[in-house]
């Protein structure tokens, strides 16, 4: 079968919405952060399309309020509720050590969770909060899930990154940020980190043969309480009061990482963003990573380091094309 071109893979601009999401019935997903913003968003339209939906949250209670949110929308409705703290790279050994038990194969990983800006904190394993949470976390789960993915069916890790990682630097030097720390500058990284991540995931896993997609997304701007509940001033007053009227509800906004997880023409390596100006809010289409991004000896660096400071290295499998396909 031809591999379809990139704009023949392009979205419609203006009619992707979650009606488009094929039947999930019999498909498992993990979404983290998934109790509040793009997290439950993307939960809930996932669940509406039949999949068993595993609410993979740091504060189970508000895991739980979530769930009864969407149950009570949708009373069929398959979800686990799951503590998950990705900052804690014990807790997510935790959780994919109990998840492997519980579950045979794995189809979608969204690994959506993130902080955004807080004054300068170190993780549970001593490393810089933003880049603990929004990248190592995220990169040791994929890590010790990816057996569970190469088991599921047209199996898909979408790694949300924002237009902020266009702006961001990977300071290999000081990443814990103990010479010089300014929270905007470090949440950038951490979002840099998600794209070269995503970006180099997907390298890999095509190197290997494998049939398990990687795809990126990012939800512009959208209006969830990464902003609001931001510890910095500057940041909650900027984001979260003064220009919260210009922003996309989180339905919206997690229409580019819903499209990464279902769409059939969605490829691995694809990074999807919404179409309107400046990227900020939209349907899903087809944007570009930056050039840091897709830099191979960037890539190279990073893998490195995360292997060293979360002790996880990926093990890939060539897989076979299902029958038919």
């Amino acid at each position: 079968m031809c591999r379809m071109t990139q704009q023949q893979r392009q979205p419609k601009q203006t009619s992707w919405t979650v009606e488009r999401i094929p039947d999930q019935t019999g498909r498992v997903s993990v979404v983290t952060g998934a109790n509040s913003g793009l997290g439950l968003a993307t939960a809930r339209a996932l669940a509406r399309r039949g999949a068993h939906v595993i609410l993979a949250v740091r504060d189970e209670e508000k895991g739980r309020r979530a769930a009864a949110g969407i149950t009570a929308e949708r009373p069929d409705a398959r979800l686990e509720v799951r503590r998950l703290d990705l900052a804690d790279l014990d807790s997510v050994r935790a959780f994919a050590t109990t998840l492997r038990a519980d579950h045979p194969r794995l189809d979608v990983l969204v690994n959506n969770a993130g902080v955004m800006a807080p004054p300068r904190t170190l993780s549970a394993q001593g490393h810089e909060l933003q880049f603990a949470a929004n990248h190592l976390g995220h990169f040791a789960l994929t890590g010790l899930l990816l057996d569970l993915l190469t088991s599921g069916a047209d199996s898909r890790v979408v790694t949300v990154t924002s237009t902020n990682h266009r702006q961001g630097r990977l300071f290999f030097d000081d990443l814990s940020g103990e010479r010089g720390y300014a929270p905007m500058a470090y949440y950038n990284q951490s979002k840099l980190a998600n794209a070269v991540f995503g970006h180099e995931l997907h390298r890999r896993l095509a190197e290997a043969g494998s049939l398990v997609r990687s795809v990126l997304a990012h939800p512009g701007y959208t209006a969830t309480n990464l902003q609001t509940a931001a510890p910095t001033g500057l940041v909650k007053l900027l984001f979260g009061r003064l220009l919260k009227p210009l922003a996309q509800s989180p339905d919206q906004g997690a229409l580019p990482q819903l499209y990464a997880a279902t769409a059939p023409e969605a490829a691995g390596g694809d990074f999807i963003g919404p179409d309107g100006m400046a990227e900020l809010r939209g349907a899903p289409k087809q944007v570009q990573l930056s050039p840091r991004a897709t830099n191979p000896e960037t890539a190279h660096h990073l893998w490195h380091v995360s292997e060293q400071l979360t002790n996880v290295h990926f093990t890939f499998r060539r897989q076979s094309s299902p029958s038919g396909a």
